[in-house]
């Protein structure tokens, strides 16, 4: 097979969903070095995005889901998760709570946790927070109605101003050895500031989100950090964040 026809061959392969290096390699009977050097040239072309251990596509710029949706999706998994991450919630933290519904979810656990200090640029979370008085700093910016939280250069100029001990960030999708993917560019750069303000990082996301490549605009993450999921979340998918090195998993159980 010309090599021309072999990578459309291939790339129709990642596009159906087969993104594992081992998988390719079965299928097409080629060698571990032939498919990473396929896998390769398609992602200079920017038809596909490398992963550790494989590929995925580039997204294809999917519609987001509105507020009311995401609002009512996986609502267990997401205060699972919710639970999980407030144990690392210690007093005398300051914490940055990321705009989502899962870490909207957090600040429903935190209500009440009087010796800790939130920072925030999520919208949802201040109500619950500021009413169980806890001390919250709301970063300013514009607001984006369909996640109600704040960005843009009013934001990343705030987040110049402060650090943290931990930062909790959402995404709509997590893909090993490549970051956090979003909607826009404003996004994505926003959560890089916030990650390189804390010390350290933890990113909560539902099962349906790993190696999700769904949107275009990528927060690299190179640094140690931790995933927090749920129970849904296959194990294989899980090994390609251990494997990285950097990456620490916690699965959360529906009925913690």
């Amino acid at each position: 097979m010309k090599v021309e026809k072999r990578r459309e061959a291939m790339l129709k392969a990642v596009l159906s969903g087969m993104n594992d290096v081992a998988a390719l390699c079965e299928h097409f009977g080629m060698s571990e070095a032939t498919v990473r050097r396929d896998l390769r040239a398609l992602a200079d072309e920017r038809r596909i995005v490398r992963t550790y251990g494989g590929a995925a596509s580039v997204g294809m710029h999917e519609p987001e889901e509105s507020l009311d949706t995401r609002s009512a999706s996986f609502r267990e998994q997401k205060e699972a998760i919710a639970r999980v991450a407030a144990r690392h919630v210690q007093d005398g933290d300051t914490i940055f709570l990321d705009g989502g519904t899962t870490t909207a979810a957090l600040a429903r656990c935190l209500a009440g946790r009087t010796g800790i200090h939130v920072v925030t640029n999520n919208l949802l979370a201040v109500g619950a927070l500021t009413a169980a008085d806890v001390r919250v700093t709301l970063i300013g910016g514009d607001v984006r109605p369909s996640s109600m939280s704040t960005l843009g250069p009013i934001a990343q100029v705030a987040l110049t101003r402060i650090t943290f001990d931990k930062a909790f960030l959402g995404a709509d999708g997590v893909v090993a050895g490549r970051g956090l993917c979003e909607a826009t560019a404003e996004q994505a750069f926003l959560k890089e500031c916030i990650a390189g303000q804390a010390a350290g990082v933890f990113v909560l996301a539902t099962s349906n989100k790993l190696e999700r490549a769904n949107q275009q605009h990528w927060t690299p993450l190179e640094r140690d950090w931790t995933l927090v999921t749920d129970a849904l979340a296959e194990a294989p998918v899980l090994a390609r964040f251990e494997e990285r090195g950097n990456v620490t998993v916690l699965r959360a159980g529906v009925n913690d």
